[in-house]
């Protein structure tokens, strides 16, 4: 049920809605058509050819050809437009106008989740304003987003001063436009502390990503105003609750004396923090007389009573995070999504605060549904105002910034629509085509999807024990292959655990009835599941961070590991196999 102050969704929209939204969303559209129609990339990609012609022979019908003429895309028609910032020099007559008029505020980089070479996706300053409004009551929030970037892009502008455009996360690069923290301005930046923050804006330039965790737990407890935290992902606001509980000690010894943890990382930026800080005995009598009371439930509310509100992803297969952070939160404390989004675009804010799985669509982007009950072209291409509830569909996005009915690969049910002005309400299920194949040849093969897999997984917890996060392999060490689990769990494994490989079984069976024969028929082994030592995703985020260089914070863990390199660096880590 929703939350008393939230409508619940109508499962059909009344025509007098539908009309709403269609001419809600077809204005939005015509005037992101205009602005984009003289980009480079219409005018020079083949993919805009019978757009173009369409468009001459409509007289300027925009919307009549653009449902007409647009088709799906993917990232293979933008990279070679995008790489033209990566050559050097870039001239301002080669970028100008490319996707979007002028040039991009910043360069998003996508997570690379799959350990895939990362996308790359410019932006030109219309990324929502989704950060939680600023307390009335003078509370501060911990905002856990990094400012650091993987280079930066000079243009050399006609006029001699060259643009700095900064490639970089999507979250950093939101925060530093929601902040107007241009990267030519950063040696000053790095001097502030925002209004509302808890941290020093320094913090956001440590790349280690333990130490980076560990500044903002330190901020943070010296306050006892504390009133939110923003993360994107509730995975990394475990992270940092686990390392502040690892580093208690010496965190309070420090807000005692005034002086800064010596934490690796750290040293370029001691001389923007050092001035931040102040002996503050009162605080530490308090956090001392609360002491590592982490088997209480509601800790975190003991530490700081004003806490209010955590927001962070926990949908999908980030599932597995909330009973932890519930555990550390208590009930007084709100979970909260940060919304539906994507380093491609933003599709819309949380609906519910009861419900981290429900998501109303408001952006600025023109967000079209792709039926996955037809096949995979453009005429299963399905407008907003003629999706129904209870239907899956994945997500098209053509946005502002320079994206054209573009397959985003996420797959959303249709919860209902908001009965105030039509817009749909959408739950997050799972990727497209993010799955694992076994078996194939004369005895028929096996796909199967990632809420298959989360779900068999999910089903084996009250053999196995909690367990914090998990991802699957292709496990090919005796054949025939089959699923392979590898899963930290929080505590000790369950006394049960062996019941836990049926419980596996019985659930992949049930959701996959072709598991069911291809097990019977010997074409796929049983499925294994192996554990991992304490901390192992943690220390993955943080190898991550390192390997590719980019900002902390955004680093995902797939359902499907297939990449080698990432499997055999968890593999190393196997302490148990049930």
């Amino acid at each position: 049920m929703p939350s008393p102050c939230v409508p619940a969704p109508v499962s059909v929209l009344t025509p007098e809605l539908s009309s709403t939204l269609k001419e809600r969303i077809e204005g939005i559209l015509a005037g992101l058509i205009r602005s984009n129609l003289r980009t480079r990339f219409v005018r020079e990609s083949p993919v805009f050819d019978d757009f173009r012609s369409a468009i001459e022979r409509l007289n300027d019908q925009l919307l009549e050809s653009y449902y007409a003429t647009i088709s799906l895309t993917d990232y293979e028609s933008y990279e070679p437009f995008v790489s033209k910032f990566l050559r050097q020099p870039c001239e301002e007559d080669e970028v100008k106008d490319l996707f979007s008029p002028g040039l991009p505020y910043y360069i998003a980089v996508s997570s690379g989740t799959s350990g895939k070479t990362a996308k790359l996706f410019p932006k030109y300053r219309y990324s929502p304003n989704f950060a939680p409004p600023p307390s009335k009551s003078g509370g501060k929030s911990c905002v856990v987003y990094s400012l650091t970037y993987r280079q930066v892009v000079e243009v050399q502008r006609n006029d001699g001063e060259p643009a700095k455009i900064p490639i970089t996360l999507l979250s950093s690069g939101s925060n530093r436009i929601r902040n107007r923290m241009d990267v030519d301005k950063d040696s000053w930046t790095i001097r502030q502390t925002m209004p509302g923050a808890s941290s020093p804006v320094a913090v956001s330039w440590i790349r280690n990503y333990r130490t980076f965790l560990l500044m903002h737990a330190f901020f943070a407890l010296a306050d006892a105003t504390l009133e939110s935290f923003d993360t994107i992902f509730g995975t990394v606001f475990l992270d940092l609750i686990r390392y502040m509980e690892e580093e208690w000690a010496t965190l309070v010894n420090s807000i005692e004396t005034g002086e800064l943890p010596n934490y690796e990382g750290i040293d370029h930026v001691r001389e923007y923090l050092e001035p931040k800080l102040t002996p503050n005995p009162a605080r530490v009598i308090e956090l001392r007389s609360i002491g590592l009371a982490t088997a209480q439930p509601g800790w975190l509310h003991q530490i700081w009573p004003n806490l209010k509100v955590v927001v962070a992803i926990a949908s999908g297969l980030f599932v597995t995070v909330i009973p932890k952070m519930r555990h550390y939160l208590g009930p007084n404390v709100l979970m909260r999504s940060a919304g539906l989004g994507a380093s491609e675009g933003y599709i819309g804010v949380a609906y519910d605060p009861t419900d981290l799985n429900l998501f109303k669509v408001t952006s600025d982007s023109i967000v079209e549904y792709l039926d996955v009950s037809l096949g995979e072209t453009d005429a299963s291409i399905i407008p907003a105002w003629e999706i129904e509830a209870g239907h899956q569909y994945e997500v098209v996005l053509t946005t502002y910034d320079g994206l054209w009915r573009y397959r985003l690969g996420d797959i959303i049910e249709v919860a209902g629509f908001d009965p105030c002005d039509g817009a749909p309400i959408l739950k997050y299920i799972e990727r497209r085509n993010l799955a694992i194949r076994l078996a194939s040849g004369a005895l028929g093969g096996v796909m199967t999807t990632e809420t298959q897999l989360v779900d068999g997984i999910l089903a084996t917890e009250k053999t196995i024990g909690h367990f914090e996060e998990f991802t699957v392999v292709v496990d090919e060490r005796v054949m025939p292959r089959r699923f392979g689990y590898l899963v930290e769990i929080l505590g000790a494994v369950g006394s049960n655990a062996h019941a836990a490989l049926e419980r596996l079984r019985d659930e992949l069976c049930r959701s996959n009835a072709n598991i069911k024969r291809c097990l019977d028929q010997g074409s796929i082994g049983e499925p294994t599941i192996r554990i991992l030592r304490p901390g192992t995703f943690s220390e993955y985020r943080k190898w991550r961070v390192e390997l590719s260089k980019t900002g902390a914070g955004q680093i995902k863990v797939p359902v499907v590991l297939s990449d080698e390199t990432m499997q055999q660096w968890f593999f190393e880590r196997v302490v148990r196999e049930i």
